[in-house]
Order: structure tokens, then C-alpha cells, then sequence
């Protein structure tokens, strides 16, 4: 199971992140996202836990668990969806043929 875990301090590590949740269970990978340009850490990560029950009982025991001076949003991570840009996984598709401002490339009739 993918778990969310929001508002993180941004002196927490993948390693201690990594613990807190090894405590109920097998974590098969911790990734704190950071921002791609900054490399700074932006506030929230995500844990994957093979066995169902000991997520479910890492996200019950640490939802709302302070730690590193920060109170955790622990839960189920829901698939992403990318409503700025229109065209995310599953959202709605922009474009065309290719026509319209800039160009782009041959037209077939």
C-alpha cells in the first residue's frame, strides 16, 4: 500500500522516516519529495508498505503522531491527478492536429 505523509520537517530523513513506519511493518521504500529545481524538501512524502493490515495500523498509529517538532497527516496515498496542466494521468486531454499558434509540423487532409 502507497502512504501519503504530509506536513514533514524538512530536517526529517528517508532513514528516520523509514524507522517510524518499520515499526509496524515491512517498508519496501520511503521517498521524501523534493522540489526539482531547489532540491528542497516540499513538505510531504510517500512510504509503500507490501502488507495491507500493517499499513493500515502505521497509518492509524501515526496520523496526527508528532514528529521532529511537526504533527504528521498520515494516510492512504490516492492515485495523482494533474489538474494545472490538463493532462495528467487521467485528466482531461488538450491539443489537436497540430494546428493554430507556433505550428506544428505537416498537416494530413
Amino acid at each position: 500500500m502507497n502512504i501519503y505523509i504530509g506536513n514533514i520537517s524538512r530536517d526529517l530523513s528517508e532513514d528516520e522516516l523509514r524507522e517510524a513506519f518499520a515499526g509496524f511493518g515491512q517498508v519496501s521504500s520511503v521517498n521524501i519529495i523534493k522540489d526539482k529545481f531547489t532540491g528542497e524538501y516540499r513538505g510531504f512524502a510517500f512510504v509503500e508498505m507490501p502488507v495491507k493490515e500493517e499499513a493500515e495500523a502505521a497509518i492509524s498509529a501515526l496520523n496526527g503522531k508528532e514528529l521532529k517538532g511537526r504533527a504528521l497527516n498520515v494516510n492512504e496515498a490516492r492515485p495523482r491527478t494533474d489538474d494545472r496542466r490538463g493532462g495528467g494521468r487521467g485528466g482531461p486531454r488538450r491539443g489537436g492536429d497540430g494546428g493554430g499558434f507556433g505550428g506544428g509540423g505537416r498537416r494530413r487532409f
